[in-house]
């Protein structure tokens, strides 16, 4: 692993380098090493705070003329677990991953969901190491081009926010819940199963590899029962 490269494609100087090395390692690689005594998923609950809160931040000072609503789903479509891939994937995030033999075996350091997290993680290590300003620099300059193909209207679709406006479109408030209804298959492979209700009726049903592509699946699933 070449951290000074990382590093340059980052574009941030880790004081700390244990931080990013930290970010770097998935859980699957921790269980199989006693030497090792933290992974990422720490640093990446960390990230996703504060990720939200730059894009929050950046959208409302750069787009004044939006409502609530819109911000809140330009927001969801640049934090999505497939847009954070794709940047991942732009910095060779996968080949400096830490992985489990069996995640490595299966094709981990390609799959979106371990992808996104380490990059979550990357964002919550900056933060730490170098404090809120460093980390909205790198944040919006990593994130530049998605940001900008989001709010010209270009960015691919997410079905949570969708089917959250076609439900606001009906003019009724509704409750609308994401539950997990379980998991199976090995660490290293896993698929989760999610179905969203709305005031406690089901709606939709999906599957993923992480609970986030699941909950996508299934909004999406009641958004096609929604326009039938």
């Amino acid at each position: 692993m070449n951290i000074s490269q990382l590093e340059n494609c980052i574009g941030y100087q880790f004081k700390d380098v244990r931080l990013l090395n930290t970010a770097l390692t998935h859980s699957s690689y921790r269980r199989e090493h006693s030497n090792v005594r933290e992974d990422n998923e720490r640093l990446e609950f960390i990230g996703d705070g504060i990720l939200d809160a730059v894009i929050a931040l950046h959208l409302y000072i750069k787009r004044p003329d939006l409502s609530e609503g819109k911000l809140t789903k330009l927001r969801a479509l640049i934090v999505c677990e497939r847009a954070l891939a794709e940047v991942g994937r732009k910095i060779s995030l996968g080949d400096h991953l830490l992985l489990g033999a069996g995640e490595s075996k299966s094709g981990g350091a390609s799959k979106d969901s371990i992808i996104a997290d380490a990059m979550e993680a990357v964002f919550g290590a900056i933060l730490i190491d170098g404090g809120y300003e460093a980390c909205e620099k790198v944040v919006l300059n990593i994130l530049t081009d998605t940001i900008r193909e989001a709010l010209e209207g270009r960015l691919f679709s997410d079905y949570k926010s969708e089917f959250q406006e076609l439900v606001q479109e009906k003019g009724v408030q509704k409750i609308i819940s994401y539950i997990t209804d379980g998991s199976e298959g090995p660490d290293h492979d896993k698929r989760f199963f999610v179905h969203v209700e709305m005031d406690g009726k089901i709606m939709g049903r999906g599957s993923g590899k992480s609970k986030k592509e699941a909950g996508q699946n299934a909004a999406r699933a009641a958004i096609e029962g929604l326009k039938r």
